[in-house]
């Protein structure tokens, strides 16, 4: 029999995208070979465990969180596979969610919403932070609008003094505002400097995070909305790439990108930032009752007035029509069944309130491109169960 290859991992297992990156790998290990895992207790920026000088194995997935831990595993000979974004440049081939989608979902996810001014708080001692930024600086920009930026003046991470100068920034900035965090850590944060300054959420900041880290998200007060990432993809196409690296193969070293599959929506955006209490109310019942089949009739029963005044009234406010809106919130809806169920595609449908499947396909590959099978597909790994 041939021997079972030693592979280590090097994921902590203290917050949620990481532990789903490890159920990533787990799903190519039931569809394709066995492993013998090394897998020790660790802490995000733990660095490379002193075990791993003596470790005899054959190759390594690593969230590689700095410099020194890059060249303490490239001192090892063996193969690596990186499942973080810590370094601007790889050092190994590498895996990770794709940023820009991700700050695209929440600026869209903020503008369903209303909200016509922005910022962005995020942690300079990570470089995913400052592409974060980048993409939704220029995200918000290529909208027409504005976006302020936190000055991430000098504070202990975590500390007192850091949640008063996040505090003193909310107080300057145009409300109400929507406010996109790094990650779910910095969403808390955020919250509670609104708090601190006596900030009304979701009415005059509107806070959504990244990771979806759903214990974390539910703590926070209000609960945070957050941006849900596709780690276990991440992990599935990790492990595969390193199971090609210790067969032989050259693989370059280069980022792959795993598109996230939507927004968590909670309280912490729950608001229609609007000044007309009928488009309000009119959005508001779309949110609610868009997967039940209505459609543009149902709006003004439930809200009525003339079509052509909440036509135009929702062009202005929204940048959408009524219809577009009840389209955007069914697919959102699809997107999300099709990532995270195994449900066909004619039951989605039925459950989304489209009357007929082929027009979900239509509408669907009209929004993102692809096919609800070629989304589903790219977006999960191929026999993963996500109840599992």
């Amino acid at each position: 029999m041939p021997r079972r290859r030693k592979v280590a991992l090097l994921i902590e297992t203290s917050n949620t995208y990481a532990r789903e990156l490890l159920h990533g790998v787990r799903a190519w290990l039931r569809e394709r070979k066995s492993w013998n895992i090394r897998l020790s207790e660790m802490g995000r920026g733990a660095g490379a465990p002193t075990w791993l000088r003596e470790w005899v194995g054959d190759g390594i997935i690593a969230r590689v969180t700095s410099a020194r831990m890059a060249a303490d595993l490239r001192a090892t000979g063996r193969p690596v596979v990186d499942v973080a974004a810590a370094l601007r440049a790889p050092v190994f081939p590498r895996v990770v969610t794709d940023s820009a989608a991700a700050t695209q979902l929440a600026l869209d996810h903020l503008r369903e919403r209303g909200i016509r001014q922005f910022a962005f708080c995020g942690d300079r001692r990570f470089w995913w932070s400052e592409q974060r930024q980048d993409f939704f600086v220029r995200q918000v920009a290529a909208a027409g609008l504005a976006c302020a930026v936190y000055p991430g003046r000098s504070a202990r991470p975590g500390s007192d003094a850091e949640l008063e100068n996040i505090a003193r920034w909310m107080k300057t900035l145009p409300k109400p505002v929507g406010v996109l965090a790094c990650y779910d850590v910095r969403g808390q944060q955020v919250l509670e400097a609104c708090a601190l300054a006596g900030l009304a959420v979701p009415d005059e900041v509107a806070v959504i995070g990244v990771h979806n880290d759903e214990l974390l998200c539910d703590l926070c007060e209000p609960p945070l909305s957050s941006v849900i990432p596709n780690a276990r993809r991440a992990g599935y196409e990790a492990a595969s790439l390193l199971a090609r690296l210790m067969d032989g193969e050259k693989v370059p070293v280069e980022t792959r990108w795993i598109e996230p599959v939507g927004v968590a929506s909670r309280q912490s955006t729950d608001v229609v930032a609007v000044n007309d209490p009928k488009v309000s109310a009119a959005v508001r019942f779309i949110r609610n009752h868009a997967t039940e089949g209505i459609d543009v009739g149902a709006v003004l029963a439930a809200v009525p007035m003339a079509r052509t005044v909440l036509e135009r009234k929702f062009k202005r406010l929204l940048g959408c029509t009524p219809h577009e809106q009840i389209l955007r919130t069914k697919l959102a809806r699809v997107r999300a069944m099709l990532a995270e169920t195994d449900l066909p595609v004619a039951l989605i449908a039925e459950r989304t309130g489209f009357e007929h499947t082929e027009y979900l396909s239509v509408a669907f590959r009209r929004e993102t491109g692809l096919t609800p099978r070629a989304y589903r597909t790219k977006h999960r790994t191929h026999s993963q169960t996500f109840s599992s």
